[in-house]
Order: C-alpha cells, then structure tokens, then sequence
C-alpha cells in the first residue's frame, strides 16, 4: 500500500488547498470512519476516504449598545470567534470544543465593569456535560488547579500547593446505564477547570480525549456553556443534539 501525508489526502479528496485541509485536521473535523485524524501530517493510506465534520454557524443571542451575546457552535477558537467581531472586547473563553453561551463588550467602559465582575465571581456560570459514572448526589468540589503552557498548549490539573483556587458545583440531572448528565456552577473561572474537576472527582467528560474519555460516537466534549448572567443580563444557549445520545436528553 502507498502512504502520503494526511493532510494532502484530505486536499485531494475535498479539492482544497494543503493548508486548508491542515486547518481542518488542527480543529479535529477530520475523522477516518469513527476515529479522529490526530496528526496533519502523519502517513496514511492513499485509499483512505475520510469523513468531514461540518462546523455550525454562530447564532447571536442578543446584543445592544452594551453587549453582545453569541450560541458559539463546536470547533471554533475563542480567537477565531473574536476575529468574527473585530470591532469587540471578549469577556469570556470558551474550549474549542465547547459550545454555548460567550460574551463581547461593546464599548471599553461596560468591558470594565463586566471583568470586575467576572473577578469577584459575580458572574452566575451554567453548564451541561455528560460524564461516564453515575452522577446522584449534588457533589462541590474546591480544588486548586494549576495551569502549564508548553509550546502554546495549555494542560491544567489539581495541585495542592501550587493551583489556583477554583470551585465548582455538579447538580445530578439524568441517569442512563454508566452515564450521567450534569449541570455544572462554577464560581471561579480556571483554564479547563471543570473537565480537570469532573476527571478527578472520577467522572470524566464523554468525549474528551485530553481529561475524559473517548467514545466511539462522538466527536467532541461534551460541554456545553448554558447560561451566563451578568449585572441584569441572562443569556441561554440550547443544548446541541449530541447532547441527546445515551438517551439523556433534554
């Protein structure tokens, strides 16, 4: 058998350019059957067909002079939605592969007001997520979390003595066999502090292949921002479709 790059098969089969298909397998949309192309580069069959995930579109949530709420869909940055508004201030980060509710400041005067709230924790943060484990008690978890940065990549985990202090709260919703769906509060806002909380309280998100667990099924984590309140503003964003599997829907 004959190998050639990933991402030049990709360019071949779709009839892109090589680096549109390398951005494509980076945003993890390139799957061969069930399992997803990890490395742009890497030898593959020349006879592989592969599958592309389609990226949905971002809905507007509301806006006014003051600010804009956006539904952000899986697979996109925080900076590649800021791109989008670039006349915007970002208040809030969401993971490429979390969906759901994120922020924009219009103006530098409300961007102020709205970050000292998020620093205080007087931002009500709502999220839902599918675990493996059975979720049946309301569990708080206030464990520091350390983040390290290597080569621009960001990896957290719980650590005693030299973590950030990060809080969150996990409410029991359903239960399906070995899988639950939760709500998630959290009252601090830590680099990936509810995947690394869910993973060492022995629940890990369906999907994640970093913190969590794989599934064959699914393409992304499963997480999903829900709702955000700011000073009077209350914004919700409707939980995706892949958050109907295992037959915990909404």
């Amino acid at each position: 058998m004959q190998y050639d790059k990933a991402y030049k098969l990709v360019a071949q089969q779709e009839k892109i350019s090589n680096s549109k298909a390398k951005e494509l397998i980076d945003k993890g949309l390139v799957y061969v059957g069930n399992k997803k192309v990890l490395i742009a580069r890497g030898e593959i069959g020349v006879d592989t067909s592969f599958n592309i995930k389609e990226v949905s579109k971002i809905k507007v949530l509301f806006e006014d002079n003051d600010i804009l709420a956006i539904d952000k869909p899986a697979f996109l940055t925080a900076d590649e939605i800021s791109k989008k508004y670039p006349n915007y201030l970002l208040l809030n980060r969401l993971d490429k592969e979390t969906s759901g509710v994120m922020l924009f400041a219009k103006n530098e005067e409300f961007q102020k007001k709205a970050i000292k709230e998020f620093k205080e924790n007087r931002v009500y943060k709502e999220y839902v997520a599918i675990v493996d484990g059975k979720v049946i008690e309301q569990i708080e978890i206030d464990k520091p979390i350390l983040t390290l940065k290597t080569k621009g990549v960001a990896k957290s985990k719980v650590d005693m003595k030299l973590g950030k202090p990060a809080k969150t709260t996990v409410y029991p919703m359903f239960v399906e066999g070995n899988k639950s769906k939760v709500k998630i509060v959290i009252d601090t806002g830590r680099t990936h502090q509810i995947r690394v909380h869910l993973n060492h309280l022995g629940f890990p998100i369906i999907g994640d292949a970093i913190y969590g667990k794989t599934a064959a099924n699914i393409k992304r984590v499963l997480l999903h921002s829900k709702k955000t309140e700011i000073f009077d503003y209350s914004f919700e964003a409707r939980e995706p479709k892949e958050f109907n599997v295992f037959g915990l829907g909404s």
